[in-house]
């Protein structure tokens, strides 16, 4: 088989994994350059600051020992087979490195042999390309579950982030449709990393000199749809992952049917909906100090598919507002519907200095629908809207004109909006 029929599959299987958001790239070719970017597996990532990076997503091979039922590559499946050595990872980086067309490697595999083999050939192909080419890209390789300290810790000598996937919310998930995969095993994985991520960390700040291992840190998968466990189960697990090893990102993958699937499967892929909501309630557990127990409840265990998780932890605790723009402390101004933390601190820095009014809320490009029943501001006190109005979820979610700025300005001012 040639590279292109390799690159064909294997970066097609690698789309199953979300740990970084996958969005194509669809750039063809012409007489006068170099190579394409069609159907390639180049994906999308995005750093710290917010700046988007291109990454080469590819599995080093789709042959796997396990027989994990919600997989594509599981042993028992037909799906058409490929094998990449390490060497030729190396050369389609370079290459498409070459050409611009991406800035890093995103790296996984399915288990061939051994654990211990598969983890070696992954890091291989990370050391070839930062000590035999100098290759200063981005670079993230998955982790195996199960492989050895010493493996771990050369592959955060070399790669920028490292994730070992935890596949389902719960041990009883796991053993029901992966039972090769142990949760002790894979979260020991993740506390080996953490404390060889620590280390790093305080070696660096006794001299800036001392190696790097995993500077990105570490991040995992769950697989949300593929059995019965709720948003509560699956955000409490993420809360757990958090703590305990310091997770940089968790992320949600909407199962997908796959062909003979297990009849243990369900037929069709949850809402994409429902994924979507699981990233902001992640959001707001890490940045808005909200707890797994608000976001839902025993009575509500799953997430409104209708609204955001704010806006329904606000609806049901009408008591908390209105809240004063201009005198509250953050972390009450951080439940407020339709405020976002970088929107929050710019008015806290503005209200040193003014008044905070509805007209500097539109300015920062703010949705007054969703926010103004919830604030006090000045020259607005939002009695006329009614918190405890029955039908106040309606309003805020129906469906406006996409109003301009001039427009939004006006009907602020006079009391339209």
């Amino acid at each position: 088989m040639d590279i292109r029929a390799k690159l064909a599959i294997l970066a097609d299987a690698a789309k199953y994994d979300a740990s970084c958001a996958s969005s194509g790239s669809r750039r063809a070719g012409t007489s006068t350059g170099l190579g394409n970017t069609t159907k390639v597996g180049i994906c999308h990532s995005y750093t710290p600051d917010g700046r988007c990076v291109s990454l080469l997503k590819l599995l080093l091979t789709n042959y796997c020992i396990y027989d994990c039922q919600y997989c594509v590559n599981r042993v028992t499946s037909d799906t058409p087979r490929a094998r990449f050595s390490p060497a030729d990872v190396v050369q389609l980086t370079l290459e498409f490195y070459r050409r611009n067309y991406i800035e890093g490697l995103f790296l996984s595999s399915g288990i061939i042999q051994s654990i211990d083999y598969t983890m070696e050939q992954l890091i291989e192909v990370a050391r070839s390309l930062r000590l035999d080419h100098g290759f200063n890209g981005y670079i993230h390789l998955k982790v195996v579950p199960g492989a050895s300290k010493e493996l771990l810790v050369r592959a955060g000598s070399f790669a920028d982030r490292l994730s070992a996937n935890i596949e389902l919310p719960t041990s009883a998930d796991l053993q029901k449709l992966a039972p090769e995969k142990k949760r002790p095993e894979i979260e020991h994985s993740m506390f080996q990393l953490r404390e060889r991520i620590d280390e790093s960390k305080a070696m660096r700040k006794e001299s800036s000199e001392a190696p790097r291992f995993a500077p990105a840190g570490q991040s995992t998968q769950m697989i949300v749809g593929a059995t019965q466990s709720s948003d509560a189960t699956i955000l409490a697990t993420a809360s757990e992952l958090y703590d305990r090893h310091q997770l940089r990102r968790v992320y949600y993958s909407a199962f997908s049917p796959i062909p003979h699937g297990d009849t243990r499967l369900p037929s069709q892929s949850p809402p994409l909906v429902r994924e979507h909501r699981l990233y902001q309630a992640d959001w707001l557990m890490r940045f808005y100090g909200f707890s797994t127990a608000e976001i839902t409840s025993a009575e509500s265990p799953n997430l409104d598919l209708n609204i955001d998780p704010k806006l329904a932890w606000a609806l049901r605790h009408r008591d908390w507002f209105p809240i004063d723009l201009n005198k509250a402390a953050r972390h009450r101004l951080l439940r407020i519907p339709g405020l976002g933390v970088r929107n929050i601190d710019r008015l806290i820095r503005m209200r040193r200095v003014q008044r905070i009014r509805l007209e500097d809320l539109v300015k920062l490009r703010v949705s007054l629908t969703k926010v103004r029943p919830w604030i006090l501001v000045e020259g607005h006190n939002p009695e006329t809207l009614r918190i405890d109005r029955d039908d106040l979820r309606e309003r805020i979610v129906r469906p406006n004109r996409q109003l301009n700025l001039f427009e939004t300005a006006t009907m602020a001012r006079s009391g339209e909006l």
